[in-house]
């Protein structure tokens, strides 16, 4: 597995080595030994599965009281997949990390705990998973603005499908609570 480092401390692109044949592929797509090497969790305490359809954009969310590292990674069709940076003090305050995933190039991203996470479904439909370090706490749940202007995210698409609850979401500069360097 290939472990690349992003502009953002502690994001990753982790890019498996894929073993083909007549009878298919075979990946890692974990494997502790490799995560320890590379200072990324080994401990992940819920899986999710997400399907959603051409031009849904979900997030920028956040937790704050049990934050939430993850480990994305698209099974089906092909995604943008964003980080953003919200840790108050960081030298990457409100900076970003965007890298497409799909079913093709089989790239997974860590996200870690401190940052939003949002991403945009490029293909007809995608399937999405992702591995958390925390547990999902609905009364823990806060939100960036998709196009907030100060953080500049180019997602190439300017009418996303957005939940009711992200069309309303406040800019980053709004935000009350962040996590903290």
């Amino acid at each position: 597995m290939i472990v690349e480092n992003t502009s953002l401390k502690g994001v990753k692109i982790l890019t498996p080595r894929i073993f083909e044949d007549d009878r298919g592929y075979f990946f890692e797509s974990f494997k502790t030994s490799i995560f320890e090497k590379h200072d990324l969790p080994t401990i992940f305490v819920q899986d999710n599965e997400v399907k959603s359809s051409h031009g849904v954009l979900r997030g920028l969310h956040y937790q704050l009281n049990l934050p939430q590292g993850k480990l994305v990674r698209v099974v089906s069709g092909s995604i943008l997949d964003v980080a953003v940076d919200i840790r108050k003090g960081s030298p990457t305050f409100g900076q970003s990390e965007i890298v497409p995933l799909t079913v093709e190039n089989r790239k997974m991203l860590f996200i870690p705990e401190g940052f939003a996470h949002g991403y945009l479904v490029t293909s007809n439909e995608a399937i999405v998973t992702y591995k958390c370090t925390n547990i999902y706490d609905p009364n823990d749940q806060y939100g960036i603005i998709w196009n907030d202007e100060t953080i500049g995210l180019d997602w190439g698409y300017n009418s996303p499908i957005l939940s009711e609850k992200d069309i309303s979401l406040p800019t980053l500069s709004k935000q009350k609570y962040l996590p903290i360097y």
